[in-house]
């Protein structure tokens, strides 16, 4: 697809999107015109019925996404970007389709929240983690400190916001920032196994799952109920569901088409 800037890339293959971060001279630093592709993308992306899964991946070998454009801090239209950087970050969870993040190298702050804001985190062993905000006087947006206690905890949260310094894969593994440590060379190949497990799975099933998650890690008095009522009783009145018990009688894998 043709996207607003090649700081950008979005590809697919047997049922994965994959949305990559182009930018490997400034290691995957996340600028105004990357954050507004990521919306063009994940539009193209959640209306593709070939695609059942997302892959949050950065190109080349030094990092996913070492941060924010710092170079952009000052730029001429701060409450432009602003509201695009918001948009970008609040869109990643807003997908009806499971989203992965393939980490390696760098994960820092503003990379970080992309994470996070992924529903399963896979990392290489090479891969490091923090959130500077400390070290350059700005406060970690509400929405990313809410995921990050959600993930760690309160106590290791602000630890981790509290001296900007960074983890390995193994810490931020015990911790539970991450799902799963793997070799370096083995990171796309455990990817793709897991991406197609979730393309076999029924589409509708993994959707209420998440927004039932989601909700219920909010404040009570935010949650959407009616939401989760709505993803249970389209699974409830769903071909997916007929077909599942009948594969089930049947003895054979279900064929899902996420109707």
């Amino acid at each position: 697809m043709k996207l607003s800037t090649d700081k950008m890339r979005a590809e697919k293959d047997n049922g994965i999107g994959w949305i990559i971060f182009n930018n490997p001279e400034k290691r995957n630093a996340l600028n105004h015109e990357m954050r507004v592709a990521v919306l063009e993308i994940f539009d193209a992306f959640d209306t593709d019925d070939d695609i059942r899964v997302i892959v949050l991946k950065g190109a080349g070998d030094k990092a996913f996404i070492s941060g924010a454009d710092i170079g952009q801090f000052d730029d001429a239209n701060p409450e432009i970007r602003e509201k695009v950087s918001q948009e970008a970050w609040g869109r990643y969870g807003k997908s009806r389709k499971p989203v992965i993040a393939m980490i390696h190298g760098f994960c820092l702050g503003g990379g970080l929240l992309v994470a996070l804001n992924a529903d399963l985190r896979i990392a290489s062993e090479d891969a490091q983690f923090g959130i500077p905000a400390a070290l350059l006087g700005i406060a970690y947006p509400y929405d990313g400190v809410q995921k990050l206690v959600a993930s760690v905890g309160p106590i290791k949260a602000k630890e981790i916001l509290f001296t900007g310094q960074r983890y390995s894969a193994a810490q931020a593994h015990a911790m539970g920032l991450i799902n799963e440590v793997v070799t370096t060379d083995n990171l796309e190949k455990r990817v793709r196994e897991i991406s197609a497990i979730l393309c076999r799975n029924a589409p509708l099933s993994m959707l209420a799952s998440k927004v039932l998650v989601d909700q219920i890690g909010l404040d009570e008095s935010v949650r959407n109920i009616n939401a989760c009522r709505a993803v249970a009783e389209a699974c409830a009145n769903s071909a997916d569901l007929a077909e599942g018990k009948l594969a089930f009688r049947e003895k054979r894998k279900p064929v899902f088409q996420g109707h």
